[in-house]
């Protein structure tokens, strides 16, 4: 079922494939999802297949300069007829919250997401609100040179599960969107594959999924690597740590796997750390260049 939930998407998200299981691989393992990509290459096509796909409640939020918190999490009014305050929901009561180009808004509003995303409940007017379950937060972001962006802060960043990004296409998948019919159309056409509770019970799967002492140290060893100046100005916390693990064992069971494997770890180590990593030279890939020669360099147990 999952692979036919990655074909699905597939048929919307041409020639990116392996982006699309690391989408499916990132909600199996109940993570955020940070797309990073310019405009044009269909980060918001994705987000809308997945949840479409999933059957799941869906809100669509375009972050913009003049974007305020309470426009993403909801105002209290006060309503004559009831004489009191009433509390108006804001788009992040949904289980997929599509943030569009997330760092286009200024700090306050970025940051109104951080216990939304970590603790899956808002707070607004000394109240606590539980959010939907599940709850998932797919962001997109265009390219820190582009005008009007702001960098999201390392907190922010360290709640994505996952940042991926989508490319151009290649010559066929391009060719393919040029004679095919509008992606909006075929979005629409779209049918679930699952009912919330078989999504609940994938997810509960993951946690049991065996996972050796001898890729614990694997795991462990590059957690600890990144924490040496050699690579890194702040390594990994725990939090990364915990969320490579869940991953890697979403990953096995949507490959058909009852264990994860080194590979699970090596595939996903890129996606699931550059962008926690602060390196010393903040230019554009080299988070990316030096996760990736951190890994080249830790051995194997």
């Amino acid at each position: 079922m999952l692979q036919k939930l990655v074909d699905q998407i597939s048929t919307i998200v041409i020639g990116k494939r392996p982006q699309v299981e690391l989408s499916v691989i990132c909600l199996l393992a109940n993570g955020h999802l940070l797309i990073e990509d310019i405009p044009g290459v269909g980060k918001t096509t994705l987000a809308h297949a997945l949840a479409r796909s999933l059957g799941l409640s869906f809100s669509r939020v375009q972050f913009t300069a003049d974007l305020l918190p309470s426009d993403l999490l909801g105002v209290s009014v006060y309503e004559r007829e009831r004489q009191g305050f009433v509390f108006h929901p804001g788009p992040v009561f949904a289980q997929v919250l599509l943030a569009d180009e997330i760092n286009r808004a200024g700090p306050r509003t970025q940051s109104a997401l951080l216990e939304a995303m970590e603790e899956r409940q808002v707070t607004i007017d000394g109240q606590t609100r539980r959010l939907p379950d599940p709850f998932f937060v797919i962001a997109t972001q265009n390219p820190v040179e582009q005008l009007g962006t702001h960098p999201l802060p390392e907190s922010q960043l360290d709640r994505f599960a996952l940042r991926v990004s989508l490319g151009y296409p290649d010559a066929h998948a391009e060719r393919a969107l040029l004679k095919g019919q509008d992606k909006r159309i075929e979005l629409q056409a779209i049918q679930p594959l699952m009912s919330l509770d078989e999504w609940r019970g994938w997810q509960a799967r993951v946690d049991g999924i065996h996972v050796a002492d001898a890729l614990l140290d694997y795991l462990q060893a590059l957690i600890a690597a990144t924490r040496s100046p050699r690579w890194s100005v702040q390594g990994l916390s725990p939090r990364a740590a915990l969320s490579l693990l869940r991953l890697s064992r979403a990953r096995a069971l949507l490959q058909g796997r009852q264990h994860v494997s080194p590979e699970d770890l090596q595939a996903l180590w890129v996606p699931a750390v550059a962008h926690r990593l602060v390196v010393a030279n903040a230019a554009a890939g080299d988070a990316s260049r030096q996760a990736q020669a951190l890994l080249d360099a830790t051995p194997v147990p």
